[in-house]
């Protein structure tokens, strides 16, 4: 006696075209309102941030920056 199997990798039943609802590359990306500054850190909390990002596959400027926001929006209210 053998047995048979079922492929099941394929789609089953009725198929239908789903909207594509996710909007393009350039929207995504939602310039803020930077200014440059000069800051002096000092060499371990630089090489934390770095490798903090480099777990997160981030960039450790992109860490600082967000850190520094939520600060600011913590002590500002």
């Amino acid at each position: 006696m053998s047995k048979r199997t079922r492929k099941t990798d394929f789609p089953i039943g009725k198929l239908t075209r789903v909207e594509d609802s996710l909007p393009p590359p350039e929207k995504l990306v939602v310039p803020g309102e930077t200014i440059k500054v000069t800051l002096l850190l000092s060499k371990s909390s630089v090489r934390f941030f770095k490798r903090q990002a480099a777990q997160h596959q981030t960039k450790y400027q992109r860490m600082l920056r967000e850190l520094v926001d939520r600060y600011a929006e913590q002590f500002s209210k």
